[in-house]
């Protein structure tokens, strides 16, 4: 199979989702957010929770496509597992450093996080996409979602008992407390929402998103690929649905099956949709309309990583640096607030001005050329 050309679709969906994951990280005031743009308290879900699940999609997407390109170039597959071994390590490390900063105390240091989920779930992957075939993934993620379905519901936890989904008192978060006590979410110091046993789901959050991109490299025409890939999606909304009535209930900070299909359908919808409108349209000029209107999110896209590390260090830094007793994203907010809207609006629009500040770097980034890869 050869990969094909760069998708336009896939750059423009990774910067829907990076500016989605901007706005939701970065209003002025936590305690006034419209309810979509803030994740789901525990069950349940909301817009704010497609975020981390599309990224694990548009990673496993992007390692289809990208091992189809090496592989026809002659790489060996030890080579292969090395590069992404270096690139896992690269990125559990930038996530690593972004928790220190600004305390900078490796005693308290929060070890789990949303980059580092990524770079475990990379480094998993990479070799059940390298030596098995789609078949055998699909084997991997039923065993995968399995298994911990009986870790989850059978394991009893000291002191509580088996299958409690509360937060801090299911087996995962006794895991965590076990292995990284100390060094878990500030929020909670009891449970993680990205903890050690829920990255198993999550990995197959990405698995999902390889057998998406190995069927964009199958002969299929790009109409049939894009409507087999909406129908798949409207079925994994419906398993999704249905595991969350007889299994576990829809959890982000769980990762439960029923989270993990459910979002991966409304991934293949999404990214179908972007991916029949750029790439797969054959009308020339809507395609090329839609093109337009969506450069962008492709130049957001073309800059994701650096875009989602150096926002969070912005945002932390804000937060952090003083003037007069008052930090700097208080002053900054103080000024959007001072217009007279709402105070859920002002917390919008303090949100979107930060995405529009993160925007027109990307934008200079990529007038010049410059993509940073890992």
């Amino acid at each position: 199979m050869t990969a094909p050309a760069r998708l336009a679709s896939l750059d423009a969906f990774r910067g829907f989702t990076i500016a989605a994951m901007t706005l939701v990280n970065n209003p002025g005031d936590w305690s006034h957010l419209y309810s979509q743009l803030e994740h789901a308290h525990w069950h349940g879900w909301t817009f704010t929770d497609w975020i981390f699940p599309f990224f694990l999609f548009i990673g496993g997407v992007s390692m289809a496509l990208s091992l189809g390109r090496l592989a026809a170039a002659g790489a060996d597959k030890p080579t292969l597992l090395r590069k992404l071994a270096v690139r896992a390590a690269i990125i559990f490390l930038i996530g690593l450093a972004l928790n220190l900063i600004p305390g900078f105390d490796l005693s308290t240091v929060r070890i789990p996080g949303v980059l580092q989920r990524i770079a475990i779930c990379t480094l998993l992957a990479a070799p059940i996409v390298l030596y098995f075939s789609w078949r055998q993934q699909v084997l991997w993620i039923i065993g995968l979602l399995a298994l911990y379905s009986v870790l989850m519901l059978r394991v009893p936890v000291p002191g509580i008992g088996a299958g409690v989904l509360e937060p801090g008192q299911d087996v995962g978060a006794w895991i965590d407390r076990l292995l990284l006590d100390g060094h878990l979410w500030p929020q909670s110091k009891t449970w993680d929402p990205e903890g050690l046993l829920s990255t198993i789901p999550a990995l197959c959050s990405q698995l999902l998103g390889v057998l998406a991109g190995r069927w964009l490299l199958s002969s299929h025409s790009r109409t049939e690929q894009t409507v087999w890939m909406l129908l798949a999606g409207l079925a994994l909304l419906w398993i999704g649905a249905v595991l969350d009535v007889v299994l576990m209930p829809i959890n982000k900070s769980l990762w439960t099956p029923s989270f993990c299909l459910f979002m991966t359908g409304w991934a293949l919808i999404v990214f179908s949709s972007f991916y029949w409108l750029l790439d797969a349209n054959p009308h020339l000029p809507l395609r090329s309309a839609a093109a337009r209107w969506s450069t962008p999110l492709i130049i957001y896209g073309m800059n994701a990583l650096f875009i989602f590390a150096f926002s969070g260090l912005v945002s932390t830094m804000l937060g952090f640096i003083e003037v007069g007793g008052v930090t700097l994203a208080q002053r900054l907010y103080a000024q959007v607030s001072a217009l007279g809207v709402s105070p859920v609006n002002s917390s919008l629009l303090y949100a979107l001005l930060f995405n529009a500040a993160m925007f027109l770097l990307a934008w200079w980034m990529w007038r010049r050329k410059w993509f940073v890869k890992v």
